[in-house]
């Protein structure tokens, strides 16, 4: 079904039709004015119509994690209607600014970062929905992998990696978070202002909205809080993360009885180390395979990230690989042009 009949068999056929801001992936988004309620369509047709694989299970993992999440309290959009086969979805409209955007317009970063935590909190708090897939040791290796060694490298480095140097950087991934592996929280995995949305007529956890969780996953809760704390978007100010940290810390020991912070610092440093990484790569594949070089500009952002995770304990194999095989001075976006 075309994105065109899905609304008019919905009664939006005569909506206003007004595009948001996409994400990095093969979504587009439109909110709807003037339907039977306010709605915004996930629009995932053009990949479900090349046959792409995720475009229906992203429809489908979205539907079931919303209602996963309004079950526990929290607050993500209802859906009205879906046709997963055809990648589309309409959803509840939560509003129109986001926590990005009120920051971009001088909002003050505390409160705003304090309600993310105490809603994250509440979502690592709460058992799981069960299928979710693991967000942990061999996934995460490998998703830096295909950034970081298929993009990055031979971009900066001129060459690609040897095979022994593929296993190699596999083996001290694999070797930093085995530690924390286990954990079986809910990860969001992209848990950051753009998909956070301010309610303030709900109370609590559910003040703020969650959307773009499709792509969750069980791993180690502190990977979430890197996300909200240690954007690759925007930078956080210390004020923000301190507070938002002792937010969320406070919120999992009244709830749980007990929190060990020193394995919690040394899971997110491993957990940041990782992102990080695979983030300030995955900007140069967005540039040199889907064309858009803006994103390069969060590069620096990233490795500087990076580098303060690496400092840690925690991340030791992972910066002694780094040390080996990629040079201080080219820790950054490449150099080299593309080729023709």
């Amino acid at each position: 079904m075309s994105p065109d009949l899905f609304l008019d068999a919905h009664g939006y056929a005569a909506a206003a039709r007004h595009p948001l801001p996409g994400d990095a992936g093969h979504r587009r988004y439109l909110r709807l004015a003037g339907g039977p309620r306010p709605a915004v369509l996930m629009d995932g047709s053009a990949a479900a119509a090349v046959g792409l694989p995720s475009a229906e299970a992203d429809l489908r993992a979205f539907m079931a994690i919303a209602a996963h999440l309004q079950g526990i309290g929290l607050s993500a959009p209802e859906v009205i209607a879906a046709d997963p086969p055809a990648g589309l979805l309409l959803l509840e409209d939560l509003g129109e600014p986001t926590h990005a955007s009120l920051l971009d317009a001088g909002a003050d970063p505390v409160p705003l970062y304090e309600a993310a935590a105490e809603a994250l909190a509440a979502l690592h708090e709460a058992p799981p929905p069960t299928g979710l897939p693991a967000w942990e040791g061999e996934a995460m290796a490998r998703t830096a992998a295909a950034t970081f060694l298929d993009w990055w490298w031979p971009a900066a480095l001129g060459s690609a990696p040897t095979p022994a140097q593929r296993e190699a950087f596999r083996v001290a991934v694999r070797a930093m978070l085995a530690p924390f592996e286990g954990a079986g929280a809910f990860v969001h995995r992209d848990y950051f202002p753009a998909n956070l949305l301010p309610l303030p007529d709900r109370t609590g956890p559910a003040a703020v909205g969650i959307i773009d969780f499709q792509d969750a996953g069980l791993g180690h809760p502190a990977y979430d809080l890197v996300s909200l704390l240690q954007d690759a978007r925007r930078d956080v100010p210390a004020a923000a993360r301190k507070a938002a940290t002792a937010r969320y810390l406070a919120a999992r020991e009244a709830s749980s009885g007990g929190l060990d912070r020193a394995a919690f610092e040394a899971a997110t440093a491993a957990m940041a180390a990782q992102r990080h990484l695979r983030v300030a790569a995955l900007w140069v594949r967005l540039d040199r395979r889907d064309g858009k070089p803006h994103y390069l500009a969060h590069g620096p952002r990233c490795w500087r990230l990076l580098d303060e995770a690496l400092a840690h304990p925690a991340a030791a194999p992972l910066a002694a690989f780094l040390d080996e095989h990629v040079p201080r001075a080219l820790r950054a976006n490449p150099r080299t042009e593309p080729t023709a």
